[in-house]
């Protein structure tokens, strides 16, 4: 059921019978999620790790029980290109969560607040993503050759996040504030949790709105890297956006539980670069070759399982030398 290798393999993953019932069940499904989460932390309080933990594995409970839902009635090939996009996604999205802590600690968005704006940065991020996806999809379903040219992209792309920086984030926070204040007046005080506060009868944006359009804007960055590589292993609309949204949707509960985390995680960039220059080259090369749905999910596991034990082993040698 790959997708590129050839035009038979393609239309028959495009006749895939994802009608209108799937799709509200699906809108219904994340509304439904996301609606027991804003109202878990409506009360702006600071999330325990434990609390992050639990939250975590929760969200990826339910991105795996509704692959299986996916399994059921689609068969095991889509299951496959499901958990492959879920998998893709999930680990590019660690890199966000770090570049979300080094934003929030420049622009110095109380803990307690942050839950809020990443609520609804990733409620605005879920929209993105589907624009994206459909862009993405009618485009590879006309031209035919944009998939290589989505390819080379990864793969540039990749070699630019092996050479990672520190400092990432800085310049997209500067950038995404300009853009906001062109629109209205951005103001240093805070209103509770509002967005925006009343000053001598103008509406202003408070840090709270300046820090969610800031983090729309690295949204719209990620999005660029991230939605190309999973549709290098699926072009069917649905598959795609659900994989993404069950991936994302998690990430306010992961942000809490490793965003302190990063110096733990010291080959993280390198297994996510690989991971990218991989699907790059599958997708440069699938108009000539299928390679197998379960051997890509199995190559882009062993990268992210090479970067986690390279990163634990020098943590390890570290600790010795001190």
């Amino acid at each position: 059921m790959m997708l590129f290798a050839a035009d038979s393999s393609r239309d028959k993953f495009v006749d895939l019978d994802v009608g209108t019932n799937a799709w509200i069940v699906l809108g219904v499904l994340v509304l439904v999620l996301l609606g027991i989460d804003l109202y878990r932390h409506r009360d702006d309080h600071e999330p325990t790790s434990r609390q992050a933990l639990g939250e975590t594995l929760f969200w990826i409970a339910c991105g795996l029980a509704f692959s299986i839902g996916v399994a059921v009635v689609y068969g095991g090939d889509a299951f496959g290109e499901y958990i492959s996009g879920y998998l893709i996604e999930k680990s590019l999205s660690i890199d966000n969560v770090f570049v979300w802590a080094l934003l929030f600690s420049t622009m110095k968005i109380p803990l307690r607040y942050q839950h809020r704006v990443l609520f609804w940065g990733i409620f605005g991020a879920l929209v993105l993503r589907a624009i994206f996806i459909l862009a993405g999809t009618a485009l590879i379903s006309r031209f035919t050759w944009v998939l290589v040219i989505f390819g080379v992209f990864l793969i540039f792309t990749g070699f630019k996040v092996i050479r990672h920086k520190e400092d990432e984030g800085e310049n997209t926070s500067t950038a995404g504030l300009n853009l906001l204040k062109k629109f209205m007046p951005v103001t240093e005080e805070y209103d509770g949790h509002n967005f925006t506060k009343m000053i001598d009868g103008k509406k202003a944006a408070t840090p709270l709105l300046a820090a969610l359009v800031v983090i729309e804007f690295t949204d719209v960055i990620f999005a660029v890297d991230s939605v190309p590589a999973v549709l290098a292993v699926s072009n069917e609309p649905y598959i795609v956006f659900a994989s993404n949204a069950f991936a994302i949707m998690g990430l306010r509960a992961m942000y809490f539980l490793l965003a302190d985390a990063k110096e733990r995680f010291h080959y993280l960039s390198h297994g996510l670069g690989a991971i990218l220059i991989f699907v790059g080259i599958k997708m440069t090369a699938s108009l000539w070759y299928h390679l197998n749905t379960f051997v890509s999910l199995g190559i882009i596991v062993l990268f992210v399982v090479l970067a986690i034990l390279f990163s634990e082993m020098k943590n390890r040698q570290e600790a010795t030398a001190s």
